[in-house]
């Protein structure tokens, strides 16, 4: 990526859902489709003249009016959107205050409960969280065909169910959390282990996960011990993310990280909001995962983690949230407190789950165990069944590696 696409890289992830939002503020439900193209050409408008004109010293502006003044074209074209142009031309910036409130006001409204909930998190991901269709039907163990769907069927479903896109009341609001809280968890996942692309962790999602995250604690209706739980998480996890990959930027497992170049303010960070958010009664998932990472950021080197609470942990956590990649995770430390071979049973066992069939890590975990069992052939054979599914050019690199070591102890 070269410079100026960076910038607007940065740029889009910070503000995209901000901009989109403020539009589709003006125009109602009806409207979000035109802001959403509006924001996406002015991206593209961007990355067009700022390799020859250079960075404007205010982009986020800049930004903005390019996706206002997209958004008037777009509008004179609509003509039951056209009551809105007059207002829509007034807009002259994206204030700061405003744009936060529009924002949550737009991640409450893609979460509605008239819609499915794979359907609330598909539309947020796309709307608020910027990803694209394919980095979705990754992130929820679906096909593009569907979640695509999913969205166009989300966006009918809206404009029949609510005009204004504004915060609703009170006591409307805890049936619309957890969904956010479900888009913020996938958003922040698809960052630190990129599903597809050049890079093995993508920062910038994962940023733009914990920003909308201390924006859901900016508001009393929305600041509740599972928020904060989550975003304890996003930052614990999120302490790993300078340790992740190596000078070539390739993927580097737990225990092969220089836990010196953690960003240990993160994990102090993450560690307080973790003890706020414990101060109720409230257990929930996020609680517990966020418990599995305090573990791993108290360990100053790989032996000394307590892998037998975070056996328990994991125990848990699958009564809160069933799901095979947790059961997935579970199997891994069950290898760490019970040996390889336990793991690899464990891990047998979902290899007919169908939501699993595409999914790399599974057989990346099988080729993990058997090589640490001893068994670098059938190691190979997992290695190779992982090569051959979707995944990022880090990915394909690291399992690549692992295949190479696998043919060397076989010699």
């Amino acid at each position: 990526m070269n410079t100026h696409a960076g910038v607007v890289e940065h740029l889009f992830r910070h503000s995209a859902g901000q901009i989109t939002a403020t539009l589709a503020r003006t125009l109602g439900t009806a409207g979000l489709d035109l802001a959403e193209e509006a924001v996406s050409d002015a991206l593209e408008q961007a990355l067009r003249t700022w390799p020859h004109t250079g960075v404007p010293d205010n982009a986020r502006g800049w930004l903005f009016r390019a996706a206002r003044n997209r958004a008037v074209d777009l509008l004179r074209r609509e003509a039951v959107l056209q009551a809105k142009l007059p207002a829509l031309v007034e807009l002259e910036a994206c204030p700061e205050s405003g744009a936060q409130d529009a924002e949550l006001a737009l991640m409450l409204l893609c979460c509605h409960p008239d819609l499915p909930m794979t359907s609330q998190v598909a539309l947020t991901l796309k709307t608020v969280g910027g990803l694209g269709v394919p980095e979705i039907a990754s992130a929820l163990l679906t096909s593009p065909a569907t979640v695509a769907k999913r969205i166009t069927r989300a966006k009918s479903s809206l404009r029949t169910a609510a005009d204004a896109v504004e915060l609703p009341s009170p006591e409307a609001v805890p049936d619309r959390v957890d969904s956010v809280l479900a888009v913020l968890y996938l958003l922040f996942n698809e960052g630190y282990g990129a599903s597809s692309g050049d890079a093995a962790v993508r920062g910038e999602l994962c940023a733009e996960a914990i920003r909308l995250a201390r924006l859901l604690l900016s508001d009393p209706s929305t600041d509740l011990p599972k928020a904060r739980a989550l975003l304890a998480l996003m930052q614990l996890q999120a302490s790993r993310l300078p340790a992740r990959v190596d000078e070539s930027g390739d993927l580097l497992l737990l225990d092969e990280q220089d836990r010196d170049r953690w960003d240990h303010t993160l994990i102090a960070e993450g560690t307080a909001m973790f003890a706020v958010a414990c101060t109720g009664p409230e257990l929930s998932a996020y609680h517990v995962e966020a418990a599995i990472a305090l573990c791993h950021a108290a360990a100053g080197e790989p032996g000394q983690t307590d892998w037998q609470r975070v056996l328990e942990l994991y125990e848990q956590l699958l009564r809160l949230r069933p799901s095979p990649v947790i059961r997935l995770n579970r199997a891994i430390a069950v290898a760490m407190v019970h040996g390889p071979d336990a793991g690899i049973a464990e891990l047998r066992l979902l290899e007919g789950d169908v939501r699993l069939r595409d999914y790399p890590p599974l057989p990346a975990a099988l080729g993990a165990l058997s090589l640490r069992a001893g068994r670098p052939d059938e190691a190979a054979r997992y290695y190779d069944r992982a090569l051959g599914l979707p995944g990022s050019e880090p990915q394909r690199r690291f399992l690549r590696k692992r295949l190479a070591e696998c043919a060397a102890r076989s010699e």
